[in-house]
């Protein structure tokens, strides 16, 4: 297994500053927030970091029943899976649509665009060469696959993979065991909270069940990336010590 960081923590720091960051600490993949200021990355070859990419997720919308706001949702996902094709960046992470304010009585129809949005997205990460990482959702109202076993369904009918955040899946009460269940799981995000939001804490400093979860993984003979997805620079460093220390 590799570890990675996600840009997330250092936000809005130069990438320049948090790439040679992470080398000093060793960390193998920095994750890149593909939306300002880092939507114009260039050549990053003189650092011995490797890259994956999270797709934007500001102002971003693949279940929008407006056409040109899901157009518009699609060519950012393609554009990050362009970018990871310069980067040799193995994984793009997209999150997937949400409701519109307005569109609880049309449920059927966002669905229905959300569905074809993420087939493109996907067919397009296969043209690419790339693995589109599908993200389940926190517990709040409007976001679409906080459910793990619907996302597992909608991922094997787009023939893409999930990424499987482990602080979402907990604040939804999905039990370590249950988190670990598809056989579509390409990519990790990890982050620590108490269950009742999604609260982005270090490591080992709330109620995820990290053990376990590591366990399980090996148990699998899970290879990919561990991404520390922490809110705070502070929480960057123990979080790799603690993660480490179990893997």
């Amino acid at each position: 297994m590799k570890i990675g960081v996600s840009t997330l923590a250092m936000y809005p720091e130069e990438l320049k500053s948090i790439l040679g960051q992470l080398e000093e600490l060793k960390v193998d993949y920095c994750e890149i927030i593909n939306e300002y200021p880092y939507h114009q990355v260039k050549d990053l070859n003189s650092y011995r970091v490797k890259t994956t990419l999270h797709a934007p997720l500001s102002d971003i919308n693949l279940a929008s029943y407006n056409r040109a706001i899901r157009e518009a949702s699609i060519r950012e996902m393609k554009s990050s899976m362009d970018l990871a094709v310069k980067l040799e960046s193995p994984v793009v992470v997209v999150h997937p649509g949400q409701m519109p304010i307005l569109g609880r009585d049309l449920e059927n129809k966002v669905l229905e665009y959300n569905l074809e949005s993420l087939k493109e997205c996907a067919s397009y990460a296969h043209d690419c060469g790339v693995t589109m990482g599908v993200e389940n959702m926190p517990h709040i109202p409007g976001l679409l696959f906080q459910d793990l076993d619907k996302l597992d369904i909608l991922v094997k009918e787009i023939d893409a993979q999930i990424t499987l955040d482990v602080g979402h899946a907990h604040n939804n009460q999905i039990s370590t065991e249950d988190m670990l269940r598809s056989s579509r799981i390409k990519h990790l995000h990890l982050s620590d909270n108490d269950g009742s939001f999604d609260q982005h804490h270090a490591l080992g400093s709330a109620d995820v069940d990290f053990k376990s979860i590591i366990q399980g993984l090996k148990q699998r003979g899970y290879k990919g990336i561990l991404v520390v997805e922490v809110k705070s620079a502070t929480d960057v460093k123990p979080s790799l010590q603690y993660l480490k220390s179990l893997i």
